[in-house]
């Protein structure tokens, strides 16, 4: 059974930096490519950003270009999105999803509110 467990989420001012983590469990991580999505209050999934089993190819959405990073550890299974320079509009919940530009299967996510 596939598991994607997320964390890091805060309250956070514009202009600062987090960085998320997500565990996974039950398939072979390292084999995986491996994508963030997120939903902000009221609205719809937003894919983010997506990295291959190997780390060779990376996508983002126009949204984050140039202040998110998608990076994993496949020793450890884990995938982060390291986020810079937070806006307001970045406030959503973010999930890890299993998959390339996929929403599905994803975990249930970790918060993050950027105030202005």
């Amino acid at each position: 059974e596939v598991r994607l467990v997320e964390s890091g989420g805060a309250w956070v001012q514009s202009g600062e930096s987090l960085r998320l983590a997500c565990a996974a469990s039950g398939f072979t991580f390292s084999a995986s490519a491996m994508s963030w999505v997120r939903q902000a209050p009221g609205g719809g999934l937003e894919w983010i950003a997506s990295m291959t089993a190997g780390g060779g190819n990376i996508f983002y959405a126009d949204s984050v270009k140039g202040r998110f990073t998608i990076s994993r550890d496949n020793t450890k299974s884990i995938l982060y999105l390291q986020l810079r320079n937070l806006k307001t509009a970045d406030t959503a919940m973010y999930h890890c999803a299993k998959g390339l530009r996929s929403v599905v299967p994803r975990g249930q996510g970790t918060f993050v509110t950027v105030s202005g």
